[in-house]
């Protein structure tokens, strides 16, 4: 009898540290998906997985089950992997590049992992709010060149003076509300799919558009799912409602965020600084408006890793094995993250 295959297209936790795809590294994997099923960590060249392109389609044909990360689903991928397939897992929250609706169509699972790393993410995000209230990154950045300031940065705000606003209400909105209750004087969200009545059970106001909330914030922490209804929902209209001296934080996706506003933004004082966790494409680096926003002072960056701890990762892991293994091998639908 042939094993059933399994194929994690870009499996980061595989990668060694000195850059090699180490397959030992799966042991977690296999041990619950177990021995009529082989594991394929993928197409790992010159440091890099390679995630689009006629060869990897072709390295996908025959799967009984597709593990991505940050391979987008498309329907040339769907087409190479029926009709063997019947699951498409996403290891992480986020399931914009999953394309839901397409696998949906095509008789396909689809799941993700909501849940995994709310703690984690919503820490993340309230660190990176806190470091540009408090000008920490200035300050170790002057202190270590030699310039001893206390004043470099300038001056902090008291934050029980002030207003954040959450922008999506779901988990980590949520965690993200109990943490910012801790430091600010109000905290209020907009998100048109959750009532006023939940919000008020978290000590929270309900903002009944983006611009009263823009407009009311000395805070703007994102936490919307992207779609095609949010991307861009930050952008060169809409950032004209923020203060000239509130803070914007990206903990979400990058695309919530249309890069030419923040860069206005910033280049003219029309906002107090910007915080991101997340970019697209993912290194900032290697998009010219992105670069630019780099070089502000009040501008602090992290490499899309607010999702990360051991015990958070671990989790994921197991968990997408398991819904798996239970498609498999229990020819039941997955009980977790299921979208499709």
């Amino acid at each position: 009898m042939n094993k059933k295959r399994v194929v994690y297209t870009d499996p980061m936790w595989a990668v060694t540290e000195d850059g090699r795809l180490d397959n030992g590294r799966a042991a977690s994997e296999q041990e619950i998906l177990g021995p009529g099923i082989e594991i394929d960590l993928g197409l790992y060249e010159d440091g890099a997985f390679v995630k689009d392109g006629q060869r990897f389609l072709d390295h996908l044909k025959g799967a009984d089950a597709v593990v991505i990360y940050r391979a987008v689903v498309t329907p040339e991928m769907v087409e190479a992997v029926k009709p063997t397939c019947k699951v498409v897992a996403r290891q992480g929250v986020g399931f914009d590049n999953l394309n839901a609706p397409l696998l949906r169509e095509h008789g396909l699972f689809g799941l993700n992992v909501p849940d995994y790393c709310v703690d984690e993410a919503s820490t993340h995000a309230v660190t990176l709010a806190l470091s540009l209230e408090r000008h920490l990154c200035v300050q170790n950045d002057r202190l270590k060149d030699g310039t001893w300031n206390i004043f470099e940065g300038g001056y902090p705000r008291r934050l029980n003076d002030l207003t954040a606003g959450i922008v999506g209400f779901g988990r980590i909105g949520r965690a993200v509300a109990r943490k910012l209750q801790a430091f600010y004087g109000t905290v209020i969200a907009y998100d048109p799919y959750i009532h006023g009545d939940q919000m008020r059970g978290y000590g929270v106001g309900k903002q009944d558009s983006l611009g009263g909330l823009l407009t009311e914030s000395d805070l703007v922490m994102l936490h919307s799912e992207l779609n095609e209804e949010t991307k861009f929902l930050i952008n060169r209209q809409s950032i004209t409602a923020m203060r000239s001296d509130a803070f914007l934080v990206n903990g979400a996706r990058g695309n919530l965020v249309e890069p030419e506003a923040v860069l206005q933004a910033l280049s003219t004082d029309a906002i107090g600084g910007y915080a991101s966790d997340v970019f697209t494409p993912e290194d900032p680096n290697e998009h010219p408006v992105n670069k630019q926003i780099l070089a502000f002072d009040n501008v602090i960056v992290t490499s899309h890793r607010a999702f990360l701890s051991a015990p958070a990762e671990v989790s994921q892991r197991r968990r997408v094995a398991e819904e798996v293994a239970r498609i498999l091998n229990d020819g039941q639908p997955p009980l977790f993250g299921r979208l499709a």
